[in-house]
């Protein structure tokens, strides 16, 4: 690189350097300023990504071709989103016959494609499973007046236009929200739950005053602010627009060793091999979009500080309550404790929230599925290619399986085939194994303290109160400041905006830079880390790092403290009316007419136990031998598909489905009285018929290996009582002699030896019709109840 630079011979340097410290101080030196002009030169590259990314129409970071198949700016609600079909890479054919899979990209400061943006991500892993995929993406700016309903009612609009383009596909669409995306599926699949398959949310918050002490500092913004009426000071002063980097600047915020120091030393020590991830990530990352200000405060007045949406508090603008409880669509929850932006108290105390007990859950028809990671960070949840490969393929796999699980509340557990006794009969790398779980039992998770849902009820209030006070005084001068050439330069001006800007080419001072990096990059002197400087420069950036930890929990530990001292005083909750037992908020769960709902929901069950057939007596028996198990997994997919495709062939997925459930019900509710019930369902048909149904439901149970003793033990009661409805055997008639003397007709005797044959046959038929009739009365039957508000 200098080649002016005077070099030693080697034995003149080994002489007067005997121990090589002066030459690897001079390597290092050397190294240090060509990593140093190539570290610039990518922080160049950079910037003019950043400025090309934001300068395009339709900027995103999908890693796959698509086609825009429907723009919610044609929409009578016109939004900035839009439905793209995701067109599968060479050498993946996708069946259109099977589920469709949508996913849809969070809208929280970053710009589209996060979903996408890998081979090994969630768009990636349901193509080489087969699944036709579409992804609901959205463009920098919102649309004039645009609200997070019309977004909501966007998305209804754009599944109904999936399910339009699979007329003969049986299964709903199953659907991805990731982060932000999360809850707002949730709320149009509250809104319109019939156009939703299963719904997978990936690192989405739904309680946002959840939390364990010492950890997800994030819940405490809002009273550190004093509510919301910093959010519309900041869409005020924007004339009308609130940009996302002040959101992607909080993120940055809880974590200021990466951030500061971490992230950028990696690259710096790594120059040469790690450019083109960090580029790819940060076009990502530095792609900031714009939301409506009537959005943010939305979602900051009702989510973030209000939290009103798990407890069905939130109410659209024509009238429609948003209750979590309507939904009719399994929910497959995954989140990380290594997650510090939505820990898993925030993931999962909607559940609590909502629900009384593991009753109510059950009465509603609810079935929730949660996975909780243990290192992963919140992009990892949906972008890792390790996560991927491994959660997110299985519950890929297994979503059908997934879509019949009864009612209740479940944890999944992963693990290899390879290291399990019966990896013979397991078809995947995993298996995916669903422990049936209590709601108390998320306790572990949760831990819910009532004292601090007093103080962010305190925070709540206030936020009210201080929103009143900006709007009455201080909210008509900053909107006569604001101009859009105003909010133009303020949004330019962002430190994290300007840092891209200033580190490009259209600041002079950055012309020599590419000039220099080629230089260094033809004649790179790479130290190795045998060098003792570079050993020291890493022990030095480590010591960075924990100084920049420690600041990080002292200051987070100070917040915390602050928050709870001020919030905490009952001074305070009693002038904002949370003074002694006032109720904080509603819980669903716990209010007189839900438990009224549960109880008729019991009642109603009970009354149905001896009602239907032969097919509710046969599900009714694997379901009871299945939950022999501590855990299910998709083996047990295999047993319930076998039986589908033996006990009702043509039956479409919804019944099929609804049969499962029903007789789930039925066992739950009073499970010896629903097996006594057995032989009356199995009554009048013949003994051959019983036989079949034994043998039906014997290969059933075999189709993923040998049953475990206690199943076994279930399944022999099962068989005294499908033994207990055989008919009894009636005696033969008396066989008279054959000769014309005695009954005047030879051939009498064998007339009469075809007559028993006859009535089977005859009583055959009149079962068949029976069972035909109660498939029918079962299916008139089975209907789910009304959607609540």
């Amino acid at each position: 690189m200098i080649p002016l630079m005077p070099t030693l011979p080697p034995a003149l340097a080994s002489w007067m350097d005997p121990f090589g410290f002066g030459r690897a101080a001079v390597d290092y030196w050397r190294d240090g300023l060509e990593r140093s002009t190539l570290y610039l030169d990518v922080m160049r590259q950079r910037g003019n990504q950043y400025l090309e990314h934001i300068e395009k129409t339709k900027p995103n970071v999908l890693g796959f071709e698509a086609e825009v198949v429907h723009d919610g700016r044609d929409l009578p609600r016109p939004v900035n989103y839009e439905l793209l079909r995701i067109l599968p890479p060479e050498g993946v054919e996708t069946d259109p016959l099977m589920r469709p899979f949508v996913v849809v990209d969070p809208r929280a400061g970053h710009g589209p494609g996060i979903g996408g943006f890998k081979p090994d991500s969630e768009l990636g892993v349901a193509l080489r499973a087969g699944h036709p995929c579409y992804f609901i993406g959205f463009l920098p700016y919102p649309e004039p007046g645009q609200t997070v309903e019309d977004v909501v009612e966007a998305e209804v609009a754009f599944l109904r236009h999936v399910i339009s383009l699979h007329p003969d596909t049986a299964e709903k669409p199953m659907v991805v929200g990731n982060c932000q995306a999360g809850w707002q599926i949730m709320m149009a699949a509250a809104l319109e739950p019939e156009v939703f398959g299963p719904i997978l949310i990936a690192g989405a918050p739904l309680s946002y005053w959840a939390g364990h002490r010492g950890q997800a500092p994030m819940r405490y913004t809002g009273g550190l602010t004093g509510g919301s009426w910093i959010t519309t000071l900041l869409s005020d002063l924007g004339d009308g627009l609130f940009d996302g980097a002040w959101l992607v600047q909080n993120f940055e915020r809880l974590n200021p060793a990466n951030t500061w120091w971490s992230k950028q030393y990696h690259l710096y020590s790594h120059v040469d091999t790690e450019a083109e991830r960090y580029l790819d990530f940060e076009r990502w990352w530095g792609g900031h979009v714009v939301l409506g200000g009537q959005e943010i405060q939305y979602i900051v007045d009702n989510l973030f500080v209000g939290n009103r949406l798990s407890t069905a508090q939130m109410v659209t603008a024509d009238g429609r309550r948003i209750d979590l409880r309507n939904l009719r669509s399994p929910v497959v929850v995954f989140c990380s404790r290594g997650d510090d932006i939505t820990p898993p108290p925030q993931a999962l105390g909607w559940v609590q929230d909502l629900y009384e007990d593991t009753d109510d859950l059950i009465a509603n028809e609810q079935t929730i599925v949660y996975c909780v990671h243990d290192t992963t960070g919140h992009l990892g949840i949906f972008v890792s290619g390790s996560v991927s490969r491994k959660e997110h393929a299985e519950f890929t796999a297994n979503m059908d399986y997934i879509d019949v699980l009864p009612p209740g509340l479940y944890e999944t557990a992963i693990s290899r085939a390879e290291d399990r006794p019966d990896a013979e009969l397991i078809e995947r790398d995993y298996l995916l194994e669903f422990q049936p779980r209590s709601v108390e039992e998320l306790d572990h998770e949760i831990q819910h303290r009532a004292d601090d849902e007093r103080r962010f009820a305190t925070v709540a209030r206030v936020s009210e109160i201080n929103q009143g006070l900006y709007r009455a005084f201080l909210q008509p001068w900053a909107k006569a400041l604001a101009t859009p050439e105003s909010a133009r330069w303020m949004r330019r001006m962002h430190p994290n905006r300007l840092g891209y800007r200033l580190l490009s080419d259209r600041n002079p001072l950055m012309v020599p830079v590419p000039v220099l990096a080629d230089r260094v990059r033809r004649d790179r002197h790479e130290v190795g880390d045998d060098n003792v400087f570079r050993a020291l420069e890493g022990v030095v950036s480590s010591q960075i790092t924990h100084a920049l930890e420690a600041w990080r929990e002292l200051r987070d530990r100070s917040l915390e403290r602050w928050f709870q001292d001020v919030y905490g005083q009952p001074l305070l909750q009693v002038l904002v009316g949370l003074g002694g037992d006032a109720p904080v908020r509603r819980h669903p769960g716990a209010e007189p007419e839900q438990r009224r709902f549960v109880k008729q929901r019991h009642e109603a069950i009970r009354t149905r136990v001896a009602e239907g057939g032969s097919h509710e007596a046969v599900m009714r028996s694997v379901i009871y031998v299945l939950g022999g198990a501590p855990a299910t997994d998709g083996r047990n997919f295999q047993r319930l598909r076998a039986s589908r495709a033996e006990l009702e062939p043509d039956a479409r997925l919804a019944d099929f489905k609804h049969l499962v459930r029903e007789q789930f019900f039925i066992l739950e509710q009073d499970r010896e009285r629903a097996l006594e019930a057995i032989p009356t369902l199995l009554k009048g048909l013949g003994a051959d018929e019983i036989d079949a149904h034994l043998a039906h439901i014997d290969h059933v149970l075999a189709a993923s290996g040998e049953l475990s003793d206690h199943a076994a033990k279930r399944f022999a009661r099962i068989r005294e009582l499908f033994e207990s409805a055989r008919p009894e055997p009636t005696s033969p008639p008396s066989m008279p002699d054959e000769t014309p003397g005695a009954s005047g007709q030879p051939g009498a005797a064998k007339a009469a030896g075809k007559a028993p044959s006859g009535k089977a046959e005859n009583a055959s038929a009149k079962s068949g019709t029976r069972r035909s009739g109660s498939r029918q009365t079962a299916a008139r039957r089975r209907k789910p109840p009304e959607p609540k508000g």
